[in-house]
């Protein structure tokens, strides 16, 4: 069976974003902060340096019991026993990476349309990572922002989850949850603040009053 994730809020905790920074300190932090879902991301290391730190990620989460998704390697994902993998359009294909990682572990596809979105749930995707909403300047992308209407239009399509990302703060993730989305993935607004712990958990609490409030309304 697939591990059971809460979506409400994933950190990308990017590599190459973090710069000289620890990313393991910066994940700790915001796994204080109450993050749900964390998906690693190191598109300049090596494969060796990839794994090391997939290892660190992969303990520390354990121990929280927070799942913990690759970027891109399903090789990597099944090496430090990670809950999953997040693929890229130009990435390994999902049906393949089925057949590496069987049908215990999670696997997320980037989406940026509604046909985009509509293959990937066909092809066997557990979820997909919907975006960019908003504009961003965290990701080089030549994609046009899909919009609040963009994820109510695909969210009323497709039925797997849906993990909301692009341009994504404190002040606008309510709107993304009203619009559909099952969780936010944010890199920036979690990594970039300067207090992460306190930072993820006013994110996280903007979240959960949305869902409230959808439930409620």
């Amino acid at each position: 069976m697939i591990i059971k994730i809460d979506w409400t809020l994933c950190l990308v905790a990017d590599a190459e974003i973090a710069g000289d920074r620890d990313l393991i300190n910066i994940i700790r932090q915001a796994v204080a902060g109450g993050v749900t879902l964390v998906q690693l991301r190191a598109k300049k290391l090596s494969a060796s340096a990839f794994l090391e730190l997939s290892l660190k990620a992969a303990s520390l989460l354990r121990k929280k019991k927070i799942p913990l998704l690759i970027n891109d390697r399903p090789d990597i994902a099944l090496a430090c026993r990670a809950g999953g993998v997040h693929l890229g359009q130009d990435d390994m294909p999902v049906a393949a990476a089925r057949l590496l990682l069987g049908k215990d572990r999670m696997i997320g596809l980037s989406v940026s349309s509604l046909k985009e979105a509509l293959k990937a749930e066909k092809e066997g995707a557990d979820y997909v990572g919907l975006g960019p909403v908003f504009p961003t300047l965290t990701k080089d992308t030549p994609l046009t922002p899909l919009g609040l209407r963009g994820v109510r239009e695909i969210r009323a399509r497709i039925s797997i989850p849906i993990l909301a990302i692009g341009g994504i703060t404190k002040d606008n993730a309510p709107e993304v949850i009203r619009a559909g989305a099952d969780g936010i993935a944010v890199v920036s607004a979690i990594m970039s603040a300067r207090n992460i712990a306190k930072g993820t958990r006013e994110l996280k609490s903007e979240v959960k009053h949305s869902f409230s409030r959808k439930r409620s309304g």
